[in-house]
């Protein structure tokens, strides 16, 4: 579905030029203010840079850490271990083959880039047993009415189809590869680019209302503002299309999500190469609670090329023509 090319990056024209007239060079801002953290130019908490996010704590919490919010420095070592060992005995592995109707998989473990495992038990930290809350009775209705996914090509979930990783806070979570996030700021705006799909995201800073209820965005209408050195952003107006009852699963059939979805994420900085990622999702018409998500981005070197999405391919013809073959049968 997608591959990254030599090309880095580029901003629209309009945030481009906003930005490099505003944004200071990295390290050149002033020193912090009582809590030590970089500030720009004109006196924010400075966020910029590339951030890179691990998925390698899973999203829930497994049942042997039940009751358990973090895991000791010796139990993150041990699992480190034995993912390096696991990733060491697929680079020597030969390619995996696979037979005629099993599951062909996706890309080799080249190109998985799962990050480190954090000391937490799960991304989940509300509830707090680590698992999502109950759904709602629409919410279960959702679950249990998808579509096949193979009826149409709007049956495919919106990621394959290159519209958009999942709408927001899909947009946001860490996969398996691909998890950087290049954040950019002037005064009154914060700009994060996030590496899969290409998607950016402008944030207001100046107080400004939300758009209209009746327009709704693939990744909704964000307002931020800053309290003390933490960016809070607050996103309305998400369309209902987003997989919000299934944030974990890459290419599940469209679920949906309730009207009303509203999102408040936190972006603190932690320390000169840390960054802390916070978001509650409050999505009442299909979640009986609330919940929050939150892990830990790394400041990176490296440079953040584009991630060159391809609708379909020729697999979306073969996923319609089964479903038409399977329809066809006695």
């Amino acid at each position: 579905m997608s591959c990254r090319t030599l090309r880095p990056l580029a901003l629209p024209a309009m945030a481009l030029a906003a930005l490099m007239l505003a944004a200071p060079v990295a390290g050149q801002g002033p020193a912090g203010g009582a809590s030590g953290a970089p500030r720009t130019a004109w006196g924010d908490p400075d966020l910029q840079g590339i951030w890179s996010s691990s998925g390698a704590t899973p999203m829930e919490r497994p049942d042997e850490f039940q009751g358990r919010e973090r895991l000791s420095d010796e139990e993150v070592a041990r699992l480190r271990g034995e993912i390096d060992a696991r990733n060491e005995q697929l680079a020597l592995s030969a390619a995996r083959r696979t037979e005629a109707g099993g599951n062909v998989g996706a890309y080799n473990n080249f190109w998985m880039e799962r990050g480190v495992r954090s000391n937490r038990t799960s991304m989940l930290v509300d509830p707090p047993d680590g698992r999502f809350p109950p759904l709602t009775e629409a919410g279960q209705y959702a679950r249990d009415n998808r579509p096949r996914g193979d009826d149409t090509w709007e049956d495919r979930h919106i990621w394959e189809r290159c519209l958009t990783r999942g709408g927001m806070p899909n947009a946001m979570f860490p996969r398996s590869y691909n998890n950087n996030m290049q954040v950019f700021q002037a005064p009154g705006y914060v700009v994060m680019l996030l590496e899969q799909v290409h998607e950016l995201r402008v944030v207001p800073l100046d107080g400004r209302p939300h758009i209209a209820s009746s327009i709704g965005q693939w990744n909704g209408d964000a307002r931020g503002h800053w309290e003390g050195d933490t960016l809070v952003v607050e996103t309305t107006n998400l369309e209902p299309r987003v997989s919000a009852l299934q944030p974990w699963s890459a290419f599940s059939s469209y679920d949906g999500s309730g009207e009303d979805m509203r999102l408040v994420e936190r972006f603190t900085r932690t320390g000169p190469g840390s960054l802390e990622y916070e978001v509650e999702v409050h999505d009442p018409q299909m979640y009986t609670r609330p919940w929050t998500v939150a892990y830990p981005f790394a400041l990176s070197s490296d440079v953040m090329y584009e991630y060159a999405c391809h609708e379909g391919n020729i697999g979306m013809e073969g996923i319609l023509s089964g479903g038409r073959a399977e329809d066809a049968r006695p």
